[in-house]
């Protein structure tokens, strides 16, 4: 059973395997640069190196005022090997920063897809999904900024009870806009963890408010699993029910007609701007959604190269006509730039 909470006590063997991995990874690093990535003393990272010597694998000291450890060149070393959470992470991570690695015929694409095959088999049907359903576009009320760093033993411990299909109990620190302050203790069960817009979800069902839920990774402070186990829901599309998730509950409403079906509206917005419908004949499109912001979401639906119509919210009627304003202003004669003639 996993546990996350504050330091976990590492055993000495765990450690002289740690020790082997930086001195592979940093040919030449000296005992006091082991010692700290060990957490330990520099005597202690000259005692580890020692059991390693005592299992016979050939680690030289290179002499000279840079010198330290390294690996003999020539050593056959075992087969790479990930754990669950690496190996999803891994593949979580190259489809947020790689256009091209939901495609097997991608360089990127390729090497994804032989990591996918290694992968037990309830990780891999979850990281499948996501890279079968993946694309791109930033989600709406999400902070643009570079992710939010998040724990490897709480990451391991997720991927650990998705994998396994066991129930979590999660402490989870509250966000301060919710107007509810100090952490929470929830009962989940963990369905899928997903990289979307550079920060990590957690797609549960929650035994404490008895609903679905999408937790931010990153505010989750302890994690543990239980002895109760579950069955997901069938056909689960995790990336879907993210990025449904992520377009509703915000302030302003968000009903909007399009001039174009379902399908030419699904190859230009990303689905977690809202849920396509189709609209009278089926000629039409219907985008249902919320917005924290309607001027970033009219900002959004400006890139169609349909005609669309806000059918709801006058807060995002007047962002769109506040908008279309501004790109008049910006093409005309009389705004303080040159006119460019038409070609």
């Amino acid at each position: 059973m996993g546990h996350v909470s504050g330091g976990r006590e590492i055993s000495p063997t765990a450690r002289a395997l740690l020790a082997l991995e930086a001195i592979q990874n940093i040919p030449g690093i000296t005992a006091a640069r082991l010692g700290e990535r060990l957490g330990v003393t520099e005597r202690a990272a000259r005692r580890y190196v020692a059991i390693l010597r005592e299992a016979e694998l050939p680690i030289e000291s290179v002499s000279g005022p840079y010198g330290g450890y390294q690996v003999v060149h020539g050593l056959r070393l075992p087969p790479l090997t990930f754990t669950a959470a690496e190996a999803s992470g891994l593949v979580m991570a190259v489809l947020e920063g790689h256009k091209g690695a939901a495609d097997p015929a991608d360089l990127v694409g390729g090497a994804l897809a032989k990591i996918v095959r290694v992968l037990p088999t309830r990780v891999a049907a979850q990281v499948r999904t996501i890279r079968d359903g993946a694309s791109g576009g930033a989600g709406d009320g999400e902070d643009r900024s570079p992710a939010a760093l998040v724990g490897l033993e709480v990451m391991t411990v997720l991927f650990e009870a998705c994998a396994g299909g066991r129930r979590l109990q999660l402490t989870y620190r509250r966000a301060h806009w919710t107007g509810e302050s100090g952490d929470r203790a929830m009962a989940v069960d963990p369905w899928a963890v997903v990289l979307r817009h550079s920060r990590w979800y957690l797609l549960c069902w929650s035994h404490t408010v008895d609903a679905r839920r999408v937790l931010r990774i990153d505010r989750i402070v302890t994690a543990s699993q239980s002895l109760e186990t579950f069955t997901p829901p069938a056909g689960l599309d995790a990336l879907a029910v993210l990025e449904e998730h992520l377009s509703q509950g915000w302030t302003y409403e968000v009903d909007v007609v399009i001039d174009a079906t379902v399908t030419e509206v699904g190859r230009w917005l990303p689905r977690s701007l809202g849920v396509l419908s189709p609209a009278g004949d089926g000629r039409r499109a219907r985008l249902r959604a919320s917005t924290a912001d309607p001027g970033w979401y009219v900002g959004r639906l400006a890139v169609l190269p349909y005609a669309f119509h806000v059918e709801g919210s006058d807060e995002l009627r007047q962002a769109a006509a506040d908008l279309g304003r501004r790109m008049i202003e910006a093409g005309s004669a009389d705004s303080g730039a040159p006119a460019i003639p038409p070609r």
